[in-house]
């Protein structure tokens, strides 16, 4: 009898939870619903709706309003259920086909380096945010070395990148098993570029990608070579648009320069 029941209970998890897929699905297509409404739509008691509506509010995807009702005249309010912005991040949503439009945009009209200033753009809020998670760590170990790999790993795991940091004879690896924007990625490079930049200012030295999940590998991995510097804030490894400008005008105010070069001296007289 015992292993009956064992066998039994997968299944019943698995019939609560689609059910309570139902039930999310109803009031994203219905909107906020009573327990009896909701009831009435599924072919159920409202007291086992009310078992799921508790489960899915203890999740935090939807939640329990009190709302008077005109039509209910006095009395007790009634109690509506909403989807709550978690909820309603379980269903599909169509945003790497909007972010794929808008940039194909942008490349039309400003080309590459329009859709990099995009990249930088994004990137620059999670930059602030994991230096300042990187500093925290430095601070709150005052005196000791800290592994700037690993607590960058931990700043981004944090932003949704499941990421980790490992030590190697020539240096490390930083390893992003997750990446939020890889099918965008995979048609805009230029994304994957102001990562790599952002990750080499945040550890203190220049660092070079190996693998990248929106070119078809298991995961992104960063090689970071030697021991980084203490800070984390140095000239990133791509120069951005400023620096480019000003290092062709060097280049050109070099070659209107009287210096002979190494060039001139070759040429035969």
């Amino acid at each position: 009898m015992e292993s009956l029941a064992a066998q039994s209970r997968p299944s019943a998890t698995a019939d609560d939870g689609r059910t309570r897929d139902r039930v999310s699905g109803l009031l994203l297509e219905h909107g906020p619903q009573t327990a009896t409404e909701l009831a009435a739509r599924l072919g159920i008691s409202p007291a086992a709706v009310r078992r799921h509506l508790d489960a899915l509010v203890a999740t935090g995807r939807v939640e329990e309003r009190q709302v008077r009702d005109a039509h209910r005249g006095r009395g007790r309010p009634a109690r509506r259920f909403h989807l709550t912005d978690s909820g309603r991040s379980a269903f599909p949503h169509a945003y790497d086909d909007l972010a794929l439009t808008a940039l194909r945009y942008v490349a039309g009209v400003g080309g590459p380096d329009a859709v990099r200033a995009v990249a930088e753009q994004q990137l620059a809020g999670l930059e602030a945010r994991a230096s300042s998670a990187v500093e925290q760590a430095v601070s709150a170990r005052p005196g000791e070395t800290v592994d700037r790999a690993q607590a960058l790993a931990a700043a981004l795991t944090a932003e949704g990148y499941a990421a980790t940091a490992s030590a190697l004879s020539g240096g490390g690896q930083l390893c992003q098993h997750h990446c939020p924007v890889a099918h965008v990625a995979a048609e805009f490079p230029q994304l994957c570029e102001a990562e790599t930049a952002v990750i080499g200012r945040l550890v203190g030295t220049h660092v070079q990608r190996l693998a990248t999940i929106a070119h078809g590998d298991g995961i992104c991995t960063t090689h970071i070579p030697g021991a980084v510097r203490p800070g984390n804030r140095t000239t990133p490894a791509r120069p951005v648009r400023g620096e480019r400008a000003a290092q062709h005008s060097a280049r050109a105010a070099s070659s209107t320069s009287t210096t002979p070069t190494n060039d001139r001296e070759r040429t035969p007289a």
